[in-house]
């Protein structure tokens, strides 16, 4: 084995390069540590606090709550109702109407099985004209009859003939009278029969009693239908029909606040599936009886603004006036609580809670006092966040929520 040259191996590191050796970071001294730190702490005491308010919303209010007495719930209903039906039994033959449809007074709705009602009145006209027929025989006999007479009376006055031939022609008279009252009393029993046929035969036919609106289909065709609905699987009523122009809204009124209602008084009602809408009311009736459970007075309000779109059995609120609001007082305005609103002279304005958390100013114009709130004019929208009591706060501030109102 040769001998290894270690100096070969040796690293020359003055053959490295010229590179300088690295700087020593500069360190602060120590006032200058002691600079920063109060820079700092008086920034932090200058730099302003978000200000911890309490907050409300703009909302959307009617006019029309300025004039509320009394407010009440109930439903709406149709005073004019009927379970439309037939006075005789029979099948379900043909059903002319769904639910939903409107009818006219008189309009055929369902009609029964009518062969056999139908076969009796046809026997009841043919009898009729039987009758009818033997009229004119027995006047034609009475006819007779009294030219009989008056020859006879001629001739016993004469002394041509005896007297007993004067009571056979006499007694020939009563007979043709009374054989001419025997048959127009056979044809008013004939005609009578007659209608009572035809009556039942119209039981047959069910027909709307009023104009209205089918709100029920209760009875299907096969089914049987009986006015008492006393047999098995038997239908008492074929279809329910209410007439639309009589909805009202049954309200019950605490007999405590009875005093403030009386009849012809305004009234608006809101619907429950349409709660932004307003309906002009009237109160029609106030019925005379308490109803001792619930000490409660069922007061009926009527629409004084028509909509097909009110059906009955729909939820209600009721808001008793003390006076009539217009199409105008019917719109909804915005508004908000009262201690929202800064005035500064014939300046007013309102802070809104911005995204960044800041207070921004709103010039807004305020209007009527809708009971609790206050009607505002100015660029909002319902449902903006707004800081309640802001007389301490400026534009631009920092804002911490506390709670909503």
């Amino acid at each position: 084995m040769k001998d290894i040259d270690l100096n070969k191996l040796r690293v020359n590191r003055t053959g490295i390069g010229t590179a300088a050796a690295p700087r020593r970071a500069r360190r602060l001294k120590p006032w200058q540590w002691a600079v920063a730190v109060l820079v700092f702490f008086l920034l932090i005491g200058l730099w302003p606090k978000a200000a911890e308010v309490q907050s409300t919303q703009v909302v959307s209010a009617w006019p029309s709550q300025q004039y509320q007495l009394l407010n009440s719930t109930g439903y709406v209903v149709a005073q004019r109702k009927a379970a439309v039906s037939s006075k005789g039994t029979g099948r379900v033959e043909w059903i002319g109407v769904d639910e939903g449809d409107h009818v006219k007074e008189g309009t055929v709705l369902a009609r029964l099985e009518s062969h056999d009602v139908a076969a009796s009145y046809q026997a009841a006209t043919a009898n009729a004209a039987v009758a009818a027929a033997a009229l004119p025989s027995a006047q034609n006999e009475l006819d007779d009859a009294q030219r009989n007479l008056d020859r006879m009376t001629v001739l016993f006055n004469k002394r041509l003939v005896p007297q007993l031939n004067l009571q056979d022609a006499q007694s020939r008279m009563a007979r043709a009278r009374a054989s001419i009252s025997s048959a127009k009393a056979s044809l008013e029993a004939a005609r009578a029969n007659e209608q009572l046929a035809r009556t039942n035969l119209d039981y047959t036919q069910i027909k709307a009693p009023f104009d209205g609106v089918v709100i029920a289909r209760s009875a299907n065709v096969g089914d049987i239908v009986t006015p008492l609905s006393s047999a098995a699987d038997a239908k008492g009523a074929v279809l329910t029909l209410a007439d639309m122009t009589s909805l009202e809204v049954d309200a019950d009124v605490s007999e405590s606040a009875l005093s403030t209602i009386h009849v012809g008084q305004p009234c608006e009602i809101v619907l429950d599936a349409f709660p932004d809408r307003r309906f002009r009311g009237e109160v029609s009736v106030v019925v005379p009886t308490v109803h001792r459970a619930s000490a409660t007075v069922t007061t009926k309000v009527r629409f004084l603004d028509a909509d097909d779109k009110i059906l009955p059995d729909m939820s209600a609120r009721v808001a008793f006036l003390s006076q009539a609001v217009d199409n105008a007082q019917q719109k909804a305005v915005l508004a908000v609580s009262p201690q929202a609103i800064i005035e500064h002279g014939e300046k007013s304005e309102v802070f809104t809670v911005g995204a960044d958390g800041r207070a921004h100013a709103v010039v807004v114009k305020p209007g009527a006092t809708l009971g609790a709130v206050r009607e505002v004019a100015g660029d909002l929208k319902a449902g903006e966040t707004l800081v309640l009591d802001a007389s301490k706060i400026s534009d631009g501030r920092r804002l911490k929520l506390a709670a909503v109102r």
